[in-house]
Parts: C-alpha cells; structure tokens; sequence
C-alpha cells in the first residue's frame, strides 16, 4: 500500500477528502479536519486518496488529485522535470560574474535549492533521481513522464566514461521500479549498458521524455553532437550570454558572436532544442544596449527557449572586485524590471522564457535587485503597462479545459540559422496555446552534422501537447493531452516536408518518446527515428 499513514491521520485525511469531492475549498477542508499536533499536510491527503484507490474504496478521480496536489504548476506543462547536478569539475571557462566555490560545479551555490539536494546526495545520479522522484509522487505529482534536466557547468567537458556512467544511472533509477531481476544489486538497478537502459526505458513505469544538458557555444561540433545523441539528449542550454562581441570579452567568456551564430546552427541542424541563456546587466552594458542586444537574439539565433539572468553581483567573483574600484554599476531593481517588461513584449510566439532570474539566494547578491519574484513583478509592470508576452509560458493552457472543435491550426513560419522553421500550434480562441510541433526544413547551406539519418530529411525537432501531465493511456475530461493533437500535428509537418520536397522526415526523439513514433510510422535510425515520404 502507498505510503502508509497512522490510523488518526489517514481518517482525517479521508474526511477532509470527502468534504474536497463535495466541493469544498481544499485550504478549507484541511482547516476543518485538523491533526492534534497541527493541520494535515497535501502529501498526506495525497497518501490517503491513493490509498482509496488502490484499495478499490474509490475510483480514481484525476481532478481530485489535481486539487489536492501541491505545487501543480510543475507538471502542468505535461511533463515532470526532475533536475539533478553532476560532480564539481574544472571549467573551461574564466567568466568574471561566476562564483567558485569548491564543493560546487563552477558557477553554482550550495544553498541553491537543486544544488542543495545534489550536494545532499553527494552528486550522486542514481540517489538524486530517486529521491526526487519519491518526493513529487509524495505530494501528488504523476511521474511516469519525466524530463531530465542536467546541470552542472560545461557538460561537454567531462570525461566521456563520467558522461556516459552519469547518464546509465539516471536511467537506472528511472527503471528501478520495474527493474529486471538481473540488474538488481545491492537494493539498486544496475544495467550492464547504457544502450540496455535506454531500451528498457522505452517502456518503463517513469519513462524520460526530454534529457537536457548545458555546455558553451565553443564547445558544441559535429563529434560533440553525435555524442549527446548517443547519450540520448535532446535539448542543449546554451551560454550565449550576449550578441555582442565587446561585451563578450570585457566578460571574458572566451567565445564569440561568430561562436554563438555557429553553435546555434549546428544544434538546429541536428535537431536539438536550443535553450539560450541571456545575461543583462554585464560589465559594459547600459540598459539600452541590453534592448538592443535582446533584439540580435531573434537574428538567426532564434533560440526555442530562453532563460533571462541578470548578471548578480556575488562576492568571491572578479566582478565584484572590479566594483569595489567603482568600475561596475548593478541596475536596480526598478531599471531591471523596466528593461526586462520592454523585451518581454518582444518575444515571438515560438519561443519560452523559463527564467527571468537565476535562483541564488539573495542574501548572497552584495549590490543591485535583490527580488527573487522579478517574473511576478514584470508582469505586473506590464499589466500597468497594457502589454503583454507571447511567449510559449505565457499561453500555456495548463489546466484549462480545451475543446477539440474551438482549436485553430497556425503555421508561424521563420527563418533561422540556415533553415526554414514551422511552429505549428493548436490555439485556442483566447490565443492559448495547447500543442506545438516544431519542423525544421534545412537549408542548402545547412551545416553538415555528420549523421546519416538525417541525409536529405526534414527534421522535427519538438512535439508538445499542453496540460497537466497525465499517467500513460490515462485520461482528463477536456486535458490537451488526449485529444489526439500530437498525431495531427505530425500529419500537417508530414505534409509540409513533403510539399518542400524533402523525401524523408526525422525525429529527434527522447528515449521514453520512441514507442509513441513507432506506432505512427516511423522506424529506427542510427539515433534519431526517420520515416520515408
């Protein structure tokens, strides 16, 4: 039975479940129901709904569990992201603006909350990953679709044996409840190859869905590129920073624009996600010239995604010595909120900005903004303002029901990085957005990446279908996610590919995702997934 409670609180938990299912406010209901050492918590409620269920006193209730669930905005974008850091290790890089502290990959705090849990668990994949995954079904969060976000610095500067054992075990432990008998060692699951975790993974019980990584513009070639798909990565995060050369040096980040427009190129050209990272407020920047530099990002960069990090200044940095001499200005938090409510208007539809702040503890910050809610505070400028941001975030559905019949299908074409994008989107008639697909034509000029399967192929680099994520064959009355937009959107870029006279179409798919392009055409490749046209 899942997670057992003591008799007094499981019945009060079903009591406060009961009154829920009745309609009463969940913060009311807990209210009402209270233990003799203080209120029940979400995770027991979760406890003793699932304990209801599994013993058949109750039928399952997806919309109950999406009341009682704490924190539902993580997984109400379809999937769960489960973050885990890899181990300290020299990086290539001098950058003025990033801490160093030893026990951290370089540019991390240990009091940052995903840092916190990785140095907990001594960087360990394995222990990350199951702890994590303990942690969100605890509090009512479906976990059998699970992103995989590594961090940790320069990840294409690790030694590859660490790359790839780092790898097999995230997959270990996303096997490990429905691990072969062979593999079990020592309490864990242990795959005699990456290759065989992967293929079990396809089918397991908390299957990867996206695997992302984070390295620098220089760092990215053809080999680099092989290699993570062998791994089985499918979004890369980028440290742009700026499309600015003088800026770039005065902040030594070792690489250029050219670096930049480059990297951009040969991770489109292979298909990945490409998640930029973006830095106002570096040494040499004016608020002006930061709007400025926002707007080059759209320029043949044209990332899927962007994080927005206003360079902080943090003491053990050479920044903060260069502005103890009175040679760096922070912007306030007034300025800053001013400068990022203009860009943030600026962003194209098929675009997401994930962060418009990095999570460092602001007791570490010495001068500047020190507002950890500056995404709250934007939009409430820009509500002032009469603005408003397009991006994929801003007009996610999430939770709201959505009708197959009020949805339209648009084309935003665009050209990026020598080729021809098609953001395919399902909107609904308020402009929310409920799927998206993401077709690349490549251009004659294209990079060369070096990989066979994508030899003359259109390439789809990103199916998403909005809503909150749902166990598998699982289904919501009204959720995006099962209404069949993925294989309508596959048929409309099939159809597209093959207009442009393209005569195959790839995908680059994440290991958890490969049964679901199986099933609709596609067939195995060296590392992507390909079907003739």
């Amino acid at each position: 039975m899942t997670n057992p409670l003591p008799p007094e609180t499981f019945a009060q938990a079903v009591a406060a479940l009961e009154a829920i299912r009745d309609g009463l406010d969940v913060m009311t209901a807990i209210k009402r129901h209270p233990l003799p050492h203080g209120l029940l918590s979400k995770s027991a409620l979760v406890a003793a709904y699932r304990r209801l269920v599994e013993s058949g006193v109750w039928e399952a209730d997806p919309n109950l569990l999406a009341r009682i669930r704490l924190k539902p905005v993580r997984s109400l974008s379809g999937v769960t992201v489960v973050t885990v850091l890899t181990k300290p290790y020299p990086c290539p890089g001098e950058c003025i603006f990033c801490p160093d502290d030893v026990r951290m990959p370089k540019s991390y705090l240990p009091d940052e909350p995903g840092a916190q849990r990785a140095l907990m668990h001594a960087f360990d994949p394995y222990a990350q990953v199951s702890a994590r995954l303990a942690a969100l079904e605890a509090v009512g969060h479906p976990t059998d679709k699970i992103e995989l976000l590594v961090l940790g610095g320069t990840w294409t500067a690790y030694p590859k044996d660490y790359q790839t054992w780092f790898i097999r075990r995230l997959f270990d432990a996303l096997n490990a409840d429905d691990c072969p008998a062979a593999w079990q060692q020592e309490g864990e699951c242990r795959a005699p190859t990456l290759e065989a975790a992967q293929r079990h993974n396809e089918t397991a019980r908390h299957r990867n869905v996206g695997l992302v990584v984070e390295t620098r513009p220089d760092h990215v070639s053809p080999a680099s590129l092989r290699r993570l798909r062998e791994l089985g990565v499918t979004k890369v995060q980028v440290g742009f920073q700026s499309m600015d050369d003088r800026i770039l040096a005065l902040n030594k980040r070792g690489h250029t624009v050219a670096d930049n427009l480059r990297a951009a190129a040969l991770l489109r050209a292979a298909g990945f996600k490409i998640v930029a990272h973006w830095m106002p407020n570096l040494l040499g920047a004016t608020p002006q010239s930061d709007r400025a530099d926002f707007a080059r990002l759209w320029q043949g960069l044209c990332p899927d995604e962007l994080k927005i990090y206003p360079t902080q200044l943090l003491p053990n940095t050479a920044l903060y010595e260069i502005w103890k001499q009175g040679g760096y200005t922070p912007y306030t938090t007034e300025e800053l909120i001013g400068l990022l409510a203009d860009v943030k208007a600026t962003v194209p539809p098929y675009c997401r900005i994930n962060r418009v702040i990095r999570d460092i503890p602001s007791t570490h910050v010495v001068a500047g903004n020190k507002r950890t809610s500056l995404r709250q505070d934007v939009l409430a400028e820009m509500a002032r303002r009469g603005t408003r941001c397009r991006c994929i975030r801003c007009r996610e559905v999430r939770g709201q029901p959505v009708r197959p019949d009020l949805l339209r299908l648009e084309d935003f074409t665009y050209a990026a990085a020598h080729a021809e994008e098609h953001f395919l989107q399902f909107v609904t008639p308020d402009d929310r957005l409920a799927g998206f697909l993401r077709l690349s034509l490549p251009r004659a000029e294209a990079p060369d990446v070096g990989m066979a399967d994508l030899a003359g192929a259109a390439i789809i680099r990103e199916v998403h279908v909005y809503g909150q994520s749902l166990p598998v064959g699982a289904a919501q009355e009204g959720a995006a996610q099962h209404i069949g937009l993925g294989t309508r959107l596959l048929a409309e870029a099939d159809r597209i590919a093959r207009a442009a006279g393209f005569r195959r179409l790839a995908v680059i798919a994440a290991v958890g995702t490969r049964q679901y392009y199986l099933e609709r055409g596609f067939t195995r490749g060296e590392v992507y997934l390909v079907k003739g046209l």
